[in-house]
């Protein structure tokens, strides 16, 4: 870290001189003094990759209702405890199980070859010899729905190539065959799906995610090969003649078990029941540590309300982290905040969530009034130094969204260069290596800033 404030040095004459006329008029010489101090404690003083490093060292995996799942429940008590947040609690979540078992996979004819694969969450598992059946390959559900009657008895390969990008569009257009292909297939009449995992990287590295069954719909195996097994099975596909495929799962559902979303704040000093809700989620998919997605959009969330507290500043209006549970294979921990909340929804202020990585910050986005993204926009400027001033559309997340859409509250979600995500996203590469201290702490930088200075307006946002 050292090094780098030189660097930061520069960044801050930046914000000091660099500003849109806008921003002139809506804040002051007393916010932008703040925003610089709470940047260079962000890059001066931030213990963020220590604390990703201290949750995945004694919590690891954590799938909702695991055992990794309570260590960090209760290591995301005792570390905000330790911090001096007010009101740290555990707000109870009652929280589907799903456990993964044994994975395996191979081509058995025309030749035999191994494939390195991973059951999709929720996957039913296969019968216990395993699933063996002929391969159709399909390059998405539209193919798929174009010819159903070809899919009947046989197991689905959706071959379904995900476009690299710096934000999440790829993600966007590739994801709908992980999370309806099994449904779609068993419509069908087929027996078992594959797909191609919803990933950029070339390694055998398989990426799991989440999946839905229908009520009304057999529920068939599902599970995601690697990239250079999918393209081994689609090259020996383009062969000709039939292919044969086993995999065997033994994964399954588990009862329902206790988990909870940590909860920390720093009171308001003027409307402390107004709130600005700034989160992450606690829990991970059990392949990799959870480092990235998302033990660092946990850390940066809550790294930006110690710095605020490390400087003594108390916005108008309180901030609150959230560290949810349950996001990736269920999503109780939002609908469990809004449940639990319900009643206080209309005094909340603005919602955060920081859920794809903390790579190098590139700005926000925004889902709210346009009076309120003015002012957002406006907020941005002071973060033009770290390069994470942009204000794009679409704010949110799976986490925030319940809230959001029950009593309109705007909405943010930390954007970050992704590149390198999907490289590493619901696989074993997720480990707390691939964090940069110095990209964890431009967008500890940004949450810090945007969501004390929403917090401290004279007026509630877009008013």
């Amino acid at each position: 870290m050292r090094k780098t404030l030189a660097g930061a040095a520069l960044l801050l004459t930046l914000m000091r001189t660099h500003s849109a006329p806008a921003a002139e008029a809506v804040l002051s010489p007393e916010v932008r003094a703040k925003a610089i101090a709470l940047t260079e404690l962000a890059f001066s003083g931030t213990q963020a990759s220590d604390w990703v490093r201290s949750l995945t060292d004694r919590a690891g995996p954590r799938l909702a209702g695991s055992p990794g799942d309570a260590a960090a429940v209760a290591w995301g008590l005792a570390t905000m405890k330790s911090i001096g947040f007010a009101n740290v609690r555990a707000e109870k979540v009652v929280v589907n199980v799903w456990k993964r078992g044994i994975e395996a996979g191979e081509i058995v004819s025309p030749v035999r070859q191994p494939l390195t694969l991973t059951a999709l969450g929720g996957s039913v598992p296969t019968p216990a010899a395993g699933l063996e059946a002929e391969v159709l390959e399909v390059a998405s559900l539209e193919d798929l729905a174009a010819r159903p009657e070809a899919a009947r008895g046989k197991i689905v390969f959706f071959d379904k190539k995900m476009r690299r990008t710096l934000d999440f569009s790829g993600y966007g257009e590739a994801v709908d065959v992980r999370g309806d292909g099994a449904t779609s297939a068993a419509k069908a009449g087929a027996v078992g799906v594959l797909i191609r995992s919803i990933g950029t990287d070339h390694n055998r590295t398989p990426h799991t995610g989440g999946m839905k069954y229908l009520p009304d719909v057999p529920k068939i195996p599902a599970a995601a090969l690697s990239v250079p097994d999918a393209e081994l099975l689609e090259r020996v596909l383009r062969a000709g003649g039939p292919v044969r495929v086993r995999f065997t799962l033994t994964c399954g559902d588990a009862p329902d078990a206790e988990s909870a979303n940590v909860v920390g704040e720093i009171r308001g000093r003027e409307k402390p029941d107004e709130v600005v809700v700034v989160s992450g989620h606690l829990d991970s998919w059990d392949v990799g540590d959870g480092a990235t997605d998302d033990g660092g959009g946990c850390v940066v969330t809550w790294e930006a309300l110690r710095i605020m507290k490390k400087l003594n500043l108390r916005p108008r209006r309180t901030v609150r982290v959230v560290l949810w549970t349950n996001e990736e294979n269920g999503g109780r921990g939002g609908i469990a905040y809004r449940d639990q909340h319900r009643a206080e929804l209309a005094k909340h202020v603005l919602m955060i969530e920081s859920d794809g990585g903390v790579f190098r910050p590139q700005g926000f986005g925004f889902t709210g009034s346009d009076a309120a993204r003015e002012t957002v926009k406006t907020i941005a400027t002071l973060l033009s130094g770290i390069g994470a001033d942009q204000i794009s559309p679409g704010g949110g997340g799976a986490d925030i969204g319940p809230s959001m859409q029950e009593a309109h509250i705007p909405g943010m979600s930390l954007d970050v260069d992704g590149s390198k995500y999907f490289l590493i996203h619901h696989t074993p590469a997720d480990t707390v290596d691939k964090i940069d201290p110095v990209e964890m702490a431009k967008c500890a930088a940004a949450v810090a800033v945007m969501a004390y200075v929403v917090a401290d307006l004279p007026q509630r946002l877009g008013e």
